[in-house]
């Protein structure tokens, strides 16, 4: 019987070690030595603190500043310890009048834009913590984020071609923008 069990529990004993111990810090090492940024969280720095991650959305209420995805996350929004999409179908009417609500926001918030609202504006992502939104939602809000802040619209939608990221190896997903990222490149701007 012992004859049995010590190379069970050797192997068990040395795989243990391996594949809970060895074969993490490794891995954590090496992402740490190629990339350092993102196995650090992706956090923003603003004025020397850090502001957030780049990686989850932020609540933007303000006019001057551009706008997130709604999140889904409960209780509170962009919460990432909770990330989870709203869990309604299409036809769903709390749906239907939570993107009736959003939409009356955006109107309110900008009364002279008659353009269609871009849907990333009114729906949450599947995780509901997305960062980021369209081009079509940024340059949808440059004219009340420019007339807010007594910008030139010009400069307000260079700093969105500036802080656009294009598709992910050139065909994966759609051209985008960090809402974080482009509020604090607003912030700096004079």
């Amino acid at each position: 019987m012992t004859s049995f069990m010590r190379p069970a529990v050797t192997l068990f004993l040395v795989m243990t070690a391996i594949t809970g111990i060895v074969y993490p810090f490794f891995v954590t090492g090496l992402a740490h030595a190629l990339f350092p940024a993102q196995a650090s969280g992706s956090i923003v720095m603003q004025n020397g603190q850090a502001a957030a991650s780049s990686l989850i959305g932020q609540p933007f209420s303000d006019p001057k500043y551009f706008w997130s995805r709604p999140s889904a996350t409960t209780p509170q929004p962009y919460n990432g310890t909770a990330s989870n999409g709203s869990q309604m179908g299409p036809l769903n009417p709390a749906l239907a009048d939570a993107i009736k609500s959003r939409i009356e926001a955006l109107r309110a918030a900008d009364p002279t834009n008659q353009d269609p609202v871009p849907v990333d504006l009114v729906t949450a992502s599947a995780s509901g913590l997305d960062p980021d939104i369209s081009l079509a939602a940024a340059y949808y809000q440059a004219a009340r984020v420019a007339r807010t802040r007594r910008l030139p619209l010009e400069q307000v939608r260079s700093l969105i071609a500036a802080h656009a990221h294009g598709r992910i190896l050139g065909f994966f997903g759609e051209p985008r923008v960090n809402v974080l990222e482009l509020n604090i490149a607003l912030d700096g701007a004079k």
